[in-house]
This record gives C-alpha cells, sequence and structure tokens, in this order.
C-alpha cells in the first residue's frame, strides 16, 4: 500500500535512501544554523533584546543537524554530497526569501526591516518543518532509532514556529503590519515552489537508489504537484496567518542539548 508511512519506512530501511535523506537533513539544519548565528551578530542594536532568541533559534538548528549526522554514523554511514535541486535552503535564498547570504556575510548591522524579513521567513519555513516533523512524531515516536531525535526536534519547531508568531505580532502592534503581510505572503507562495520542485528531485532519487517502478514514480509525482495545486490555491493561507501562541517566550532559555547517540 502507498501510504506516508510506508513510503518513510522504505526509504528509512535502505541504507542508501538513508544517507540520502538525513545528509539533506543535517545539511539544511546546519544551514540554517549559520543564517541565524549571522543575524544574531548583525542585529541593530535597538532590536539587541532579541538577539539571545536567534542565537537560541541558531543553536537549535546546529543541534539539529549533529542529530541527523549521528543518526547516520549509528549506521556506519557517511554523509553524502547534497544534490543542488535538493538544497531546499540555498534556493530559497536564489529566490530571494529570507535575508540574502551576501548580507549576512557583511559586517554591517541589520535593519529593523531586515529583522522582520528574518522573522516572516521564519513563520513560513517553520510552518513547514513542524508540519514534516508532526507527520515523522506520529508514524516514528516508538521507533528505537528515530524516535527520540523525532521527538526532540519536533519540539523545537514547535517552539521555533511560536517564538516567529510571537515576534511578529509584536511587530505588527508596533506598526509595522503592512510589511509583515506582504513579505508573510511572498514567502509563502515562494516557498510552496521550492517545496515541491525539492520533493519532486528528492523523490525522483530515492525512486532510483530504491529500485521504484515507473508507474509508482509518476504517482508520488503526481501527488507531489496535486499538493501545490492546492497550496497555490488555498493551502499557503495557513502559513500567513499570526495568532498569538499557546507556548509563550518559546525561545526565552538555553537550547537543550542533542541526545548522545546509543
Amino acid at each position: 500500500m502507498l501510504s506516508a508511512k510506508s513510503l518513510f519506512q522504505e526509504i528509512l530501511d535502505n541504507d542508501e535512501s538513508f544517507r540520502l535523506f538525513c545528509s539533506i537533513a543535517a545539511s539544511g539544519e546546519s544551514q540554517g544554523g549559520w543564517e541565524n548565528a549571522r543575524i544574531a551578530a548583525l542585529v541593530p542594536e535597538s532590536e539587541v533584546a532579541l538577539a539571545p532568541k536567534i542565537t537560541r533559534h541558531g543553536a537549535d538548528e546546529d543541534k539539529h543537524g549533529r542529530i541527523f549526522n549521528a543518526l547516520l554514523k549509528k549506521r556506519g554511514l557517511e554523509p553524502v554530497d547534497v544534490p543542488a535541486d535538493t538544497d531546499y535552503t540555498m534556493l530559497l535564498e536564489r529566490h530571494g526569501i529570507g535575508l540574502a547570504h551576501d548580507k549576512l556575510k557583511a559586517d554591517r548591522p541589520l535593519t529593523v526591516r531586515d529583522v522582520i524579513t528574518y522573522l516572516a521567513h521564519s513563520r513560513v519555513t517553520e510552518q513547514r518543518a513542524a508540519e514534516q516533523m508532526a507527520m515523522l512524531l506520529k508514524y516514528f515516536a516508538d521507533d528505537p532509532d528515530l524516535g527520540r531525535a523525532v521527538r526532540m526536534i519536533s519540539a523545537d519547531e514547535d517552539n521555533h514556529l511560536a517564538y516567529s508568531h510571537e515576534e511578529l505580532l509584536r511587530y505588527t502592534a508596533a506598526g509595522h503590519g503592512p510589511y509583515i503581510r506582504r513579505t508573510l505572503r511572498e514567502c509563502a507562495l515562494a516557498e510552496i515552489r521550492v517545496h515541491r520542485d525539492v520533493s519532486l528531485a528528492v523523490m525522483a532519487r530515492m525512486g532510483r537508489l530504491l529500485g521504484w517502478s515507473r508507474g509508482r514514480s509518476a504517482l508520488l509525482a503526481a501527488g507531489i504537484r496535486a499538493t501545490y495545486a492546492y497550496e497555490r490555491l488555498a493551502g499557503w493561507r495557513r502559513m500567513v496567518r499570526l495568532r498569538t501562541p499557546e507556548r509563550r517566550d518559546a525561545l526565552g532559555g538555553p537550547a537543550t542539548p542533542a541526545p548522545e547517540p546509543a
């Protein structure tokens, strides 16, 4: 039966597909850690109170990268180079979503609008991350190897999403609402395109590694395109709504350490 659980189980059971899956995840998380660290270092003086939360966000992302690398190590596997068409983080940057890396590599302070752009990018991408981890948590929470990692990462992604909601609502109250709404919409529409393209690229590679039939690969690709069609029509709106989170000050403390591989 072709289900999300059976699909992911097949990917996780095969060393080569598992290696690609963890390598892509680790690379994206590590890139996010670098971006957040640079943003924390460059926040304008007026926003310096936000820097510890951005630092915490980056530390969490770095931790997630280490977790995926530890899962590889536990199976005696080495990471592989991430194919360019599967690099979600870099493709978003190339589409002008979030803050350009040239800006982050410079030593000039960011502006308040830059900080808002970063938070809007986080609100959209953390929605995707939280949903994906919730799905893995549903299916693999009790898995002896993956379960603990998935539980920790899922909790962190929920914190990141709560934090971005809370901070964007604060900036909305300060008069930045029109820019926030416009930026959220632009980010969401770009993200769903990138997510579609990356999903197609990843599934094509998984299909070759796992020997899927042309029919099965075509069916999965059709499902990805159907999901995009729904998101383009209406689903993107879930990524731009702002609400007061139940979890307040979600990034107000230190990052929790990564679990040690068993």
